[in-house]
């Protein structure tokens, strides 16, 4: 990067008349009305994800230097043409590829303690730069270089002069780069330790060229925007982009960060490839997970059996099952993989007596790795509230990661089970402590504040319920055709008990901590998507507006600062 001052960059401090200035954790950037795209509620995403890159850059080092994972060798990149804007021929540059015939470059190890500097982040769909900014400024250790690409020249310029804005070591950490982000990523392939997608919508016209230039052991985070696809507003479009279908239903939210998964560990299959997730979140509004890629054919055999499955939804009650999308028989060493056997469940739902619907495939396995969980908690918590900007959301998202149950996929709507039997609701307390005291586990879970995870079966789960019904409305009568009435008509098998059981309650809850916390603003949620400026036109407008303010008059095609010329 040039250390030459660009309009109000790093020379320049002052805010131009008609901009204004924002600030994110340590970055600053200019705005002015819908050139680039700067959206204040995903700092939330941007803070998990700085967390994130925190520790996994940290425990990569330590996997390296024990010899966990082989580092990959690199090689100089293809890049974009790092952006047009006032200063190129013509103003105006096409997205080239840099010709690449250079030899691997040498590894080279530091100190014991001493963390590695070789990292390589690639943010494919950048707008402003806010989120290469933060991670340049807020990630100290690790980091080599930050390729912050858009296709959007514009943009790009935009980048270039936040860059500016924010100093040396931004500077030297970020290389602003125009182009397709599939193109720059098919390039370069496993050569980005750490790729970032966080587009305006769905990310699954990325999906595979990231699966492939992402390192051996690398991470991938990716965000989804398009929840209302996702969780089955429109299952046909789901099915066109995810190759799953989503049932709506009330478990949507987790459905979604399911069904992505899905898609990735495809995508990923594709090339030998696996998907390890290291934390999945429903957020707000969207989804956002971060993943590990891995190659190894012997584990893509295990996709079908282990990782993907079915869902069988009951039409009318709560009740739903999973079937392995395949199956996997091991005979002493010998191992055999064959097709998914089903169904899973019954001709009818043996609760309510309805038929069943039928959605997926899903990520059936974990959603989180436990380990990673813990430490990435207590890295967030020792770093404090001066570590992110969002803090007290970021510590509240991962206390509810930390005590949900992983191995559980979906979840019970406590309201939303109530409501099926037209009962009141149960206090969630009384809930868990009823199935723990059956001797099950239970959990709540990230995504929703009513939401139980449990690895009870469906037949205690509903005992306890009747149980509940049975003593909070003894005298309710019920339509003998409907719903409730031929649930609660089957007998009690299970001993029923709703005796506090303080280990099946939360202990976040029990110790006042905060778990969902309320939006920090008004009107927190999407913006809309940012239109393209010409190439250029940002730097011209900034350096008329600063002119406009100091009162001095540029040399502009009207021989001053008067009449405005269109660009």
């Amino acid at each position: 990067m040039s250390g030459e001052a660009q309009p109000g960059g790093a020379g320049n401090s002052e805010v131009p008349e008609g901009w204004s200035e924002a600030q994110e954790g340590k970055a600053k950037l200019l705005q002015r009305g819908n050139d680039v795209f700067y959206n204040p509620a995903m700092a939330v995403n941007r803070d998990m994800s700085i967390a994130v890159l925190r520790e996994f850059i940290k425990m990569r080092d330590e996997e390296i230097r024990s010899g966990a994972l082989k580092r990959w060798k690199r090689k100089p990149l293809h890049k974009a043409q790092p952006g047009a804007g006032a200063g190129a021929e013509g103003g105006s540059a096409a997205a080239k590829d840099v010709a690449n015939d250079a030899e691997e470059l040498p590894l080279q190890f530091k100190a014991p303690g001493e963390p590695n500097t070789d990292v390589r982040i690639f943010e494919g769909l950048a707008a402003t730069g806010l989120r290469s900014l933060r991670y340049a400024l807020e990630v100290q250790d690790g980091v080599e270089e930050i390729v912050a690409n858009d296709m959007d020249p514009g943009a790009v310029e935009a980048i270039r002069q936040n860059v500016a804005r924010n100093g040396a070591q931004a500077a030297a950490r970020i290389t602003p780069s125009v182009g397709s982000a599939s193109v720059v990523m098919l390039s370069n392939p496993q050569q980005f330790d750490v790729v970032d997608l966080d587009p305006y919508g769905s990310p699954v016209q990325f999906l595979d060229s990231a699966v492939q230039t992402v390192t051996d052991g690398g991470l991938l985070m990716v965000t989804a925007t398009d929840t209302a696809v996702l969780c089955g507003n429109n299952g046909e479009t789901c099915f066109a982009k995810y190759g799953a279908y989503p049932l709506h239903r009330y478990y949507c939210h987790e459905q979604a960060v399911r069904v992505l998964l899905s898609c990735m560990e495809a995508h990923a299959n594709r090339y030998k490839r696996r998907i390890v997730p290291l934390l999945s979140l429903y957020m707000d509004y969207y989804v956002r997970v971060f993943v590990r890629v891995y190659t190894s054919a012997k584990d893509v055999k295990d996709t079908p059996s282990d990782r993907l499955a079915y869902v069988y939804q009951s039409q009318n009650c709560d009740t739903f099952h999973l079937q392995p999308v395949g199956t996997r028989t091991v005979k002493g060493s010998s191992v055999k993989y064959s097709a998914g056997r089903g169904p899973a469940v019954p001709q009818k739902c043996d609760v309510c007596g309805s038929g069943f619907l039928f959605g997926g495939p899903i990520w059936a396995a974990p959603l989180h790795d436990k380990d990673f969980v813990t430490r990435l908690g207590k890295g967030v918590r020792a770093a404090g509230s001066s570590g992110l900007h969002l803090y007290d959301y970021v510590e509240a998202r991962l206390t509810n990661v930390e005590e949900e149950l992983i191995d559980v996929p979906l979840y019970i709507d406590l309201h939303h089970i109530c409501g099926t039997l037209k009962v009141t609701p149960i206090k969630m307390d009384t809930f868990r402590s009823a199935l723990g005291n059956a001797g099950y586990r239970v959990s709540g879970s990230h995504a929703n504040p009513l939401a139980v995870k449990t690895d009870a079966p469906w037949g205690v789960i509903w005992d306890v319920l009747r149980q509940w019904t049975k003593e909070a409305a003894p005298d309710k009568q019920y339509d003998p055709d409907g719903v409730p009435a031929a649930i609660l008509s089957k007998p009690i098998e299970t001993a029923v008990s709703f005796a506090r059981h303080v280990p099946s309650l939360s202990k976040a809850k029990m110790n006042n901590v905060g778990r969902f916390l309320p939006n920090p603003d008004e009107n927190w949620g999407p913006q809309r998507k940012h239109g393209k400026a010409k190439i250029g036109e940002s730097a011209k407008d900034i350096e008329r507006a600063a002119q406009a303010k100091t009162g001095k008059r540029g040399a502009g095609a009207d021989g001053g600062g008067g009449k405005k010329q269109k660009q």
